[in-house]
């Protein structure tokens, strides 16, 4: 009895000295209000949010005050389309023979720790070696820096798909015929083991392609690869994980083919039409649109010997219509989640979409709030982030200036929490 006395009286003295955090406010984007709000305190209770008040106001003696009155305050960002182990450039084709895994696990640790002081806190890294799994991990358990990851591990494509890493070679050059092991799948049976195979090995999320790619040296970039029936096998399949399946896809008819498939979101949707659009809307698939990925690719094009031909010639009709269409949609109704394609370009400057959205047609407060609340919809974790909120994490940000008045403070970006961990604070 006296040992138990002992126990609840250390936990009621350690309770009563335990450190909040307050943070004063100047401007609040909280995610959920179409209005700033000014003048707020937030308070920080370990990994939480626990309360958000007007006015500056402080705690008891052992708490913190973090003074952001200059600034303005945003849940954390969240990019729901990037690929953490990569970073583009004129030799990615020969890097993909040369690097271990050892190799991307070194540098994966940066382009995380980039992104995560460009101010997002959460990511879904959709395709990989693997080695984004093992990032993930070592990030949850603070052996390094980096975003909170989703991943899809592996993508899932058909033979010669955007995926299928064979495409364009000789027979001769890999020593085995590309499978499900590989992310290679036909038929709903091959399918159906690619996604369980994912799942063994740890994803978050599934992610296909029903059309092909910019990337890779296929022929024909836009060109439907699965049949309806297939993309249901995978949606099926990972439902009964309980996951949510992603998909790439430019052309039009393997958007439709996707959407009505069941998958939850599109991403790039380069050449989506006005069936797609309506599809998108009657079931309420969301949009992820990767412009400033369409637009790098396009700009390295043009660069002499840049891209194999065959490449150069996809990124520029790419490059031409991805903003425009997305503006479309957008303005059509479809729900819109932010995502960059991080990787196809640097790490790091995801906010330049934010400012192409913006000039599409997207206002700077919706903008914001497809990385926010609209994003943490689509990766079913409203309950824990994608606003400041009573009970969220707390994943905070802020920068210089006013980002409703000028989209492009979005990279001014000066103070980075997450999980109650500040990590930059100018």
């Amino acid at each position: 009895m006296r040992k138990l006395s002992f126990i609840l009286l250390l936990f009621f003295v350690s309770s009563a000295f335990a450190q909040k955090t307050y943070i004063h406010c100047g401007r609040l984007i909280d995610g959920i209000s179409n209005q700033a709000q000014t003048e707020m305190t937030i308070v920080v209770d370990g990994k939480l949010i626990t309360d958000i008040q007007k006015g500056y106001t402080t705690g008891g003696a052992n708490d913190k005050v973090i003074d952001l009155k200059n600034k303005t305050i945003m849940p954390g960002l969240i990019d729901c389309h990037v690929h953490l182990e990569s970073q583009g450039s004129k030799n990615s084709i020969v890097e993909g023979f040369i690097l271990t895994d050892a190799d991307i696990a070194y540098q994966a640790e940066v382009y995380a720790k980039r992104t995560l002081m460009a101010g997002f806190t959460t990511v879904r890294d959709l395709g990989g070696t693997g080695v984004n799994i093992s990032l993930r991990k070592a990030i949850k358990h603070g052996l390094v820096d980096g975003p909170r990851i989703i991943t899809a591990g592996r993508a899932i494509s058909a033979s010669g798909g955007h995926m299928d890493g064979s495409v364009g070679f000789r027979n001769d050059v890999f020593d085995h015929k590309m499978g499900p092991d590989d992310g290679v799948a036909d038929g709903r049976d091959e399918l159906i083991k690619a996604v369980r195979l994912q799942i063994k090995r740890g994803s978050d999320v599934i992610k296909i392609a029903s059309t092909g790619g910019v990337l890779d040296l296929s022929e024909n970039g836009s060109g439907a690869e699965f049949t309806i029936d297939e993309i249901k096998a995978v949606v099926e399949t990972a439902k009964d994980y309980g996951l949510r399946v992603a998909c790439h896809a430019h052309g039009a008819e393997g958007i439709k083919r996707a959407i009505l498939g069941g998958v939850t979101s599109i991403e790039h949707g380069t050449f989506m039409n006005d069936e797609d659009i309506e599809l998108a809307k009657k079931y309420g698939t969301y949009l992820v649109p990767t412009i400033i990925a369409g637009k790098s690719v396009a700009d390295s094009a043009k660069i002499p010997g840049y891209f194999p031909p065959v490449i150069a010639r996809k990124a520029l009709e790419v490059g031409t219509q991805i903003q425009k269409n997305f503006g479309k949609a957008y303005k059509a109704g479809v729900k819109i989640a932010f995502g960059t394609d991080a990787g196809v370009y640097a790490h790091g400057k995801n906010y330049i979409e934010f400012q192409y959205m913006v000039e599409a047609g997207m206002p700077p407060m919706e903008a914001i709030k497809a990385a926010t609340t609209n994003a943490a919809d689509l990766l079913g974790m409203s309950d824990q982030i994608g606003s400041i909120s009573k009970g969220k994490s707390a994943d905070i940000v802020a920068v210089d200036g006013d980002p409703l008045a000028d989209i492009k403070t979005m990279k001014n970006m000066a103070f980075v929490m997450k999980e109650g961990n500040i990590y930059t604070n100018q």
